[in-house]
């Protein structure tokens, strides 16, 4: 979503590096460039206004002329800036101190309503909730239906005791009244938080119904349900790809209906991602949640410090450490962790189980976007084809449980029958078992601490099980001199230095009469009868 608006900040701040200083000329090139940036990601003139009148003020002041480093002291003034404007504080859910706690969702049609209804029940049943959704939507053909579908997706109960519009004629044109035809939307809510206090549910989800365009009839309606139900949050959802028609439609309906909150939907679509950065500062109200996929799980509290850095291309370490530790299971971390010290050899099956895991937190690209400094790897993610994980899982479920315990027993024959039926070719099966056995060798070498092969500047991790703690002891070299008496005296020379403490000072020069690296080989012929006892 703000992969442009990243590029052009991350340029703009690349050419401050250099400096060591920064003039008042600077500083008006970079806020320049920075609204220049805003502009062009569609975020509304009041608020780039505002932000690049405070960013300048904030650069001629002393924080950046008293700074070590005045072009960090930049970006660290536009990282907050841009904090302040997306909301300033994470801001989460009010439940009610008497459940239900009633959530009432509202936006124009085609703006993600239902399909996010499903996303937040199924979030809020991940967090320990019971919630129950209420098909209020009685004017959109289907919608109660699509509901019911996202409802069981999500695996999670759906209100729905109007089928609303199925004939495919919605009453866009009709007054309120009207619309009665298909079903009392008020009624519906009311009743449905009845049945969820009745089946102890501790939150209610109603989806409301939208319209084409912002009319009265919408606002009259979604007024009507608010004041019938009284809800803890009134979610205003707002499609991020619609660009400044974001910051009308958010004041249309903070005026008619005053909602709490703001989500954000379709946040991995590929526009300008200027909604997100309008809607927070022109209303006055926070942006709580946003939707990231299409799938039932691509949902996420909205950060507005982690946002700010993803932005900058500092990358998103705490959500993604927040998704890793959702998707990675304890006790099998802690089995891999043991067979890893153990120097136990890592097979197939875990391997699987890893996948599984990577695939648990969602599209492989989203996760390493959250990376810092993954904007300036752009070409090589968007190339990146994420089918290929497929195809090696259809290898490795392809083999026999023998097989992926043991892959060094796979032999020609079982190479084409993996082959055949995986739908690859056998090369691409030699691949993947040759890349597997590297992969094993580096496990083993960085477990017994002798760091990684081909890297001789990598350090090891220490000492693993069954080898010796310290220095190896180094092997005597055995004199190559053909004179038996010489020979003999080189191995008493060498035996005693072995034996001998060093008696060198501290700056280790040595304090014996002999040099430390004295070689008895190299004296003149018939010296070697001075050295015997």
């Amino acid at each position: 979503m703000f992969t442009s608006l990243s590029d052009r900040l991350t340029a703009t701040f690349a050419n401050l590096r250099s400096k060591g200083r920064l003039s008042e000329s600077d500083v008006n090139k970079t806020v320049r460039d920075i609204r220049l940036a805003l502009l062009d990601a569609d975020v509304a003139l009041p608020v780039v206004r505002s932000f690049t009148h405070n960013v300048r003020e904030r650069a001629l002041g002393a924080e950046v002329s008293e700074a070590l480093n005045p072009a960090q002291q930049v970006v660290k003034i536009v990282n907050e800036e841009l904090v302040g404007i997306l909301g300033g504080q994470t801001r989460g859910i009010r439940f009610a101190k008497q459940p239900p706690t009633v959530i009432m969702l509202a936006g124009l049609q085609g703006s993600g309503k239902t399909t996010l209804a499903g996303k937040l029940a199924y979030w809020l049943k991940e967090q320990g909730h019971t919630p129950m959704l209420v098909a209020a939507d009685l004017q959109r053909p289907n919608a109660v239906t699509q509901l019911e579908v996202v409802g069981q997706r999500a695996g999670v109960p759906v209100f729905a005791p109007e089928r609303g519009n199925v004939s495919g004629h919605d009453a866009v044109g009709g007054d309120i009244e009207g619309t009665r035809s298909h079903g009392d939307p008020v009624a519906v809510s009311r009743s449905g938080i009845a049945e969820a206090a009745a089946k102890q549910h501790d939150v209610v989800i109603v989806d409301t119904a939208g319209r084409l365009a912002v009319d009265e009839n919408l606002m009259r309606q979604a007024a009507d349900i608010r004041e019938a139900i009284r809800p803890d949050e009134v979610l205003f959802v707002i499609d991020a790809m619609i660009g400044q028609a974001a910051v009308e439609t958010a004041e249309a309906f903070l005026e008619g209906v005053d909602f709490s909150g703001v989500v954000l939907s379709k946040l991995d679509g590929d526009a300008r991602g200027g909604a997100a950065l309008s809607v927070a500062s022109v209303t006055g109200r926070p942006i709580m949640f946003a939707s990231t996929g299409e799938n039932t799980k691509d949902f996420e509290v909205f950060h507005p410090d982690r946002m700010a850095s993803r932005i900058l291309d500092m990358g998103d370490v705490l959500t993604l450490i927040e998704q890793a530790e959702r998707a990675f299971d304890r006790t099998q971390a802690a089995e891999m962790e043991r067979k890893f010290l153990a120097a136990e050899d890592f097979t197939f099956d875990d391997f699987l189980q890893q996948m599984a895991a990577i695939k648990k937190m969602g599209s492989l690209k989203s996760v390493l976007g959250m990376m810092p400094g993954m904007g300036q790897m752009k070409a090589q993610l968007d190339a990146f084809d994420e089918r290929e994980f497929d195809r090696v899982e259809a290898m490795v479920r392809s083999m026999t449980p023998f097989e992926r315990n043991h892959p060094k027993q796979i032999n020609g024959s079982r190479r084409a029958r993996i082959a055949k039926g995986s739908g690859v070719s056998t090369s691409e099966v030699n691949q993947l078992l040759e890349r597997f056995g590297e992969a094993q060798k580096m496990m083993k070498q960085l477990a017994k601490g002798g760091g990684i092969p081909g890297m001789p500047g990598m350090p090891g991790m220490g000492a693993g099980p069954g080898k010796r703690g310290g220095k190896q002891q180094q092997k005597r070299k055995k004199s190559k001199s053909g004179n038996p008496a010489k020979r003999a005296a080189e191995e008493r020379a060498a035996a005693q230095r072995a034996t001998e403490k060093p008696t060198g000072s501290s700056f280790g020069s040595s304090g014996g009469t002999e040099p430390a690296d004295f070689d008895p080989s190299q004296l003149p012929a018939g010296f070697e009868k001075f050295l015997g006892k």
